[in-house]
């Protein structure tokens, strides 16, 4: 097993530049993909994650910019509905964000189940039961979660989560952008920097109302997303 081992007793000093946080970069990078036009993604963390993300936005017809070793320029304008390629989606522990964008993006997506590092189980049942809660029609089969909105577009609903889940918090956000009507979130992931960082690009982006995110969230409905900025 490996481990760090840290000698202490000598008075620390210098600086350090902190990346962005992982585990909001894997949920704002697919978020592109529900913007209309070009959206620059500023202080992104160098990791495999990052680069499997970015490489399947290409695959799905995105243009992909590398501005620097911390800045991407993404724009999803000419994207197409297609199935996330296996081999890649298996190897990202959070694959299941693309399932939201593509949803509300699309109203229909195929995306291979978690994979990626081996941390224990990656539970998902609260993401499907919120995207057939917004009128998707969800299944899993051969490795792959597939879920289609009925009349290609979802509909907007109460969900009332079981568990304060943070990835279905912004899972269902992402899915839930394009609704024809508001979403309210129960029970959501209160307080956490990488929902509340995904809401933020929301509300900067889109100008769409949400309230704080402590025991609920409500997100309105709207057509696409408009040209944005996120650090």
């Amino acid at each position: 097993m490996k481990k760090y081992v840290i000698h202490g007793g000598r008075p620390l000093y210098g600086k350090v530049e902190v990346s962005g946080a992982k585990n909001a970069a894997v949920g704002i990078i697919p978020a592109a993909l529900l913007v209309e036009g070009p959206c620059r993604i500023e202080n992104i963390p160098a990791i495999s994650d990052v680069d499997l993300l970015l490489d399947i936005l290409r695959d799905l017809g995105a243009r992909v910019r590398l501005i620097n070793r911390t800045t991407v320029e993404v724009d999803c304008t000419d994207a197409r509905r297609q199935a996330v390629p296996y081999d890649a989606g298996r190897k990202l522990r959070a694959s299941y964000y693309l399932m939201g964008a593509m949803l509300g993006r699309f109203g229909q997506a195929e995306v291979p189940l978690p994979g990626g590092c081996d941390f224990g189980s990656r539970p998902i049942d609260q993401h499907l039961k919120g995207f057939a809660a917004l009128g998707a029609e969800v299944k899993v089969e051969k490795g792959y979660m597939c879920a289609e909105a009925d009349g290609g577009r979802m509909k907007g609903s109460q969900i009332y989560l079981d568990v304060a889940s943070v990835g279905a918090t912004m899972n269902l956000m992402l899915a839930a952008v394009a609704a024809a009507d508001a979403l309210m979130l129960g029970k959501v992931a209160q307080n956490e920097m990488t929902a509340v960082s995904l809401a933020t690009q929301i509300q900067f982006v889109q100008n769409m109302f949400l309230s704080s995110i402590t025991t609920a969230g409500v997100i309105l409905g709207a057509q696409y997303w408009g040209k944005g900025d996120k650090r």
